[in-house]
């Protein structure tokens, strides 16, 4: 079998039916409003097709797409299933369906990467995905949130669904970014209805019963209400009905309303009329989401499966087939089997129609389908079936013989969802698959629940060594989630006495598990040693792969070799499931993992790439607070506050604080808490609310916390604990000098440890300190020594974190810098401090002098000659505060215009130049707090 990631969509593949739209028929009424509609919505990045199930909109968003591609514009289709709320598959799935028009797409790209391809796509495109309503996963809705987001300016993406999707509709519609399309714009009119009719030629010859259907279609559009599905099931009887001299009259007088009572007895109705093979065909797989003849042939083997498809296709009742996608011509040239599905309003009807005449049969058709799959290689609809069919027994038989496969490659989310559909009793007769579900459980739903399901199971005391091996590396990792390093050290040591164990897998695992242990306890040799011990034992890319790669980062990162740390997270993120073939090729590897994504947008974030790293976030937070890993957790929502206070948001940026402060009350995480209230306070020195930011440290010092977290190299609070926080507080506003001294005793502890990123996060408070104490020689020469290191690697946030008083010390030392006599500056650095102070913005470069002159200018102002208004003074909190202007236009509830005339009215009130002297005179005039 050839690996999926270097296979396109192939017309025979398991993902051809995902991946080819219905076809378009004859007897379709051409929906010319509604696709002109669409078609014309070019500028817009979403299209919504909305509406319950028989409204057409499947047929709608076809015949939009063949008349995109008639124009020439690259188009790809994608079908969802419930399936899809697995964030490595859907991303499988959806690079399949890009790959039928992007070209360069890499093998088994990551979430970054296939945005990035999007971005990059030069033609104009549109993404169909249809059955949406099915997809309510939080991920893979962050994921689609980010898709549209970052869809260039002529990419488009068209969603079919039943139901509202959780997308930030209001924010697309207010920005004209949305068009709507809803059951209004989809039902028939009646001119549709009667064309709907002649396509059909329902009525036979032209005559007397011709003419009574014409006479009546007026009523029965009425009656319908134009739902299409209920014109297409009355078709179908009326034909019956000709058949049989029936009364069209009558026929019509028995509908009582457009519900699902009509299409309930239409279908009913004809049903009854098809022969008992047709009937018994159309019941028995009413359980398939797609049909051909092979698998149709398995739950019928006593009829022809192929000659009642062709027959069913040819009378065009029931089923509308599916356009199979272009053979790769990579693959040996073979015949695709045609492919079919029913109506959803049709099939459902029929499933329950099944459970209500033979309900003896279900459990006998989904084991037939699971046999079907099986023998076709493709374990996860096999054991789907197997599951809805009852066979516990066999699903758990198929699912022995993959689960370790899966999770080699990281298929977590998968396994959990089998895992909670299999009863418990069965699951401890095969301990190998209860560690599976361990593991799964572990990193979908947290370690808290893993542990206790782990000393419910009895699998600390098996005798099988496969079992064993794995508990070995899952009890120090769960401790190490947990947030006890001594005693996943402790236990973990006694378990790396037993490897190899035979299971490379999990000695892989633990040997990471320790690594990261050792990192967090000082150890960095023996964590350096475990981590190539890890790789020895890993068969390919894969789970261990990206654990290790993300481990080692973390040690560069704490080192401060950030270009190394950031190089070693791309390739984890990359790396998250891996690239070997899997045992079911609809599938390839997943790159959903939380773990590596985190981590990877903080080194973006440090470099300053600020929409790269939402981006990350916004895909890999959901699934941090999912599993509840506290650094990831810490590092995750910080990184987002700190990202909206960066635009201004603040709103934004205090609510993902919030949130975090929730997540750790709710979960028993002090840290976690504790962290939360830290950022605050972090926030509140940046808006220069002494008060307030001591008020907030003082919440935040939980001391058994920052105890723990002092004995540890924990990622989360190598450059943000406690220390670092109340540094920052006396450096700006408590006693400098002491704090400048305090500061370079902590720089050399960060030194003997090892950890330099701390020691340049820790000079850089040291050099703000002595600017305030009123050594600026020394100041200048300590933040000149600091920002040649910091160029080396690249750091931006570690100085431009710390605010408008790094900003000023920057420009001293650039001015310094071009002022000297003698040699030209170093061009790297020079482009280096360019770029910061490009970052910093016009703004800042007279935040010093604002500062410096603000007493002076508010002591020759005892009073204002004209008052600020109420209004005025709440444009001047908020601006304090962070608020950018659009921010505030928001707030206030008025225009952006508005904004800037109040503060030109406010600069002119108080003899200010800029905004940030605005607000220190006023402070300072006692105006604001």
């Amino acid at each position: 079998m050839p690996s999926p990631a270097s296979s396109g969509p192939s017309a025979s593949g398991p993902l051809s039916s995902k991946l080819s739209p219905p076809s378009v028929t004859a007897t379709q009424v051409p929906r010319d409003a509604v696709c002109q509609g669409i078609v014309a919505a070019g500028a817009v990045k979403l299209v919504l097709v909305r509406a319950p199930a028989g409204f057409g909109k499947t047929t709608a968003m076809v015949q939009a797409r063949e008349r995109m591609v008639e124009r020439g514009l690259d188009t790809a289709w994608l079908t969802l299933d419930r399936a899809d709320n697995d964030v490595p598959r859907f991303l499988a799935c959806l690079r399949q369906a890009l790959a039928q028009f992007v070209v360069d797409l890499p093998p088994g790209a990551s979430p970054l990467v296939l945005m990035d391809t999007l971005g990059r796509h030069g033609a104009p495109f549109a993404l169909f995905l249809d059955d949406f309503e099915l997809i309510t996963d939080p991920a893979v809705l962050g994921l689609l949130r980010e898709i549209i987001d970052h869809l260039p300016r002529r990419g488009q993406l068209v969603l079919g669904s039943r139901s509202l999707p959780d997308l930030g509709l209001g924010r697309l519609r207010a920005a004209g970014q949305l068009l709507e399309i809803d059951t209004e714009h989809l039902r028939f009119s009646l001119a549709e209805t009667q064309r709907f009719f002649a396509l059909r030629q329902t009525g036979g010859q032209p005559g007397a019963a011709a003419a009574e259907l014409q006479h009546h279609l007026p009523d029965l559009h009425r009656k319908t209400e134009g739902w299409i599905a209920a014109l297409w099931l009355a078709s179908m009887a009326l034909d019956d009905l000709h058949a049989r001299h029936g009364s069209v009259a009558g026929f019509v007088t028995q509908f009582s309303g457009s519900n699902r009572a009509v299409a309930d007895f239409l279908a009913e109705d004809v049903l009854d009329r098809q022969s008992p093979e047709i009937r018994d065909f159309l019941l028995r797989t009413s359980l398939l989401r797609h049909l051909n003849a092979p698998l149709c042939q398995a739950l019928n083997p006593r009829s022809d499966s192929r000659r009642i498809l062709e027959q069913l296709d040819a009378a065009n009742l029931f089923i509308t087939p599916i356009d199979n996608a272009e053979p790769d011509p990579a693959q040996p040239r073979q015949t695709p089997e045609r492919e079919w599905r029913y109506h959803s309003l049709f099939a459902d009807f029929l499933r329950a129609q099944l459970l209500r005449e033979q309900p003896e049969q279900l459990a006998r058709l989904h084991l037939a389908a699971s046999g079907w799959y099986e023998s076709q290689g493709r374990p996860v609809p096999a054991i789907d079936h197997a599951i809805e069919g009852g066979d516990m027994p066999y699903a758990i038989d198929l699912l022995a013989q993959h689960a370790l496969v899966f999770l080699e490659q990281g298929r977590m989310r998968l396994l959990a969802r089998w895992f909670a559909a299999l009863p418990s009793a069965l699951l401890r007769e095969q301990p190998v698959l209860q560690v599976v579900s361990l593991w799964a459980c572990m990193l979908t739903r947290g370690p808290w629940e893993a542990m206790a399901l782990l000393r419910q199971s009895g699998c600390e005391h098996s005798d099988d060594p496969v079992v064993l091996a794995h508990v070995n590396a899952l009890q120090p990792m769960l401790l190490a989630m947990m947030d006890r390093m001594e005693e996943a050290h402790d236990i973990g040591r006694e378990h790396l006495a037993r490897v190899p164990s035979g299971q490379p897998f999990a000695d892989s695992v633990l040997c990471n598990a320790m690594a990261h242990v050792m990192g967090v306890l000082g150890e960095h040799e023996q964590a350096q040693r475990l981590l190539d011990a890890a790789r020895r034992g890993q068969q390919g890319p894969g789970f261990n792969r990206m654990y290790s790669e993300s481990v080692e980062g973390l040690l560069d990162l704490q080192q401060g070799r950030l270009r190394q740390a950031t190089a070693r997270f791309r390739l984890a993120v990359g790396l998250a499931g891996g690239q070997t073939a899997l045992p079911d090729a609809s599938y390839p590897p997943s790159h959903g993992n939380a773990w590596a994504g985190v981590l990877y947008a903080g080194a973006v974030y440090e470099l300053h790439q600020l929409d790269q790293a939402e981006h990350l976030l916004n895909v890999y937070l959901p699934l941090a607070r999912d599993v509840g890993l506290p650094d990831h957790m810490i590092l995750s929502h910080t990184m987002r506050s700190r990202i909206a206070f960066q635009r201004g948001d603040i709103d934004a940026a205090l609510a993902a604080i919030t949130e975090l402060e929730y997540l750790g009350h709710h979960r028993q995480l002090p840290r976690v808490v504790a962290s939360a209230r830290l950022e605050r306070a972090r926030m509140l020195v940046l808006q220069g609310q002494p008060e307030a930011a001591s008020q907030a440290l003082d919440r935040a010092d939980d001391a058994p916390v920052w105890q723990r977290v002092a004995k540890r190299q924990l990622t989360a609070h190598d450059v943000d604990d406690l220390v670092i926080g109340r540094l920052r507080w006396r450096a700006l506003f408590g006693d400098a000098a002491k704090a400048a001294q305090d500061a370079a005793a902590a720089v050399q502890q960060a030194r003997d440890a090892m950890r330099l990123r701390r020691a340049l996060k820790l000079q850089v408070l040291q050099a703000v300190a002595l600017q305030r104490a009123g050594d600026a020689a020394a100041a200048m020469a300590l933040m000149g020594m600091v920002l040649k290191q910091a160029c080396v690697e690249g750091f931006v946030r570690l100085l431009l974190d710390e605010g408008p008083p790094v900003g000023a010390l920057l420009r001293r030392v650039h001015a310094a810098l071009h002022e000297a006599s003698g040699a030209r500056p170093d061009p790297i650095f020079d482009d280096y401090l360019q770029r910061l102070l490009q970052i910093i913005g016009p703004e800042s470069d007279e935040a010093l002098a604002d500062q410096a002159g603000a007493a002076a200018l508010a002591g020759a102002h005892p009073a204002l000659a004209e008052a600020l208004t109420r209004k005025e003074i709440r444009v001047l909190q908020l601006l304090a505060e962070g608020y950018s202007n659009s921010a505030m236009a928001e707030k206030l509830f008025v225009s952006d215009s508005t904004v800037r005339t109040h503060l030109r009215n406010i600069n002119l009130k108080l003899d200010a130049r800029s905004r940030t002297q605005a607000v220190a005179i006023a402070r300072r005039l006692g105006l604001m707090r």
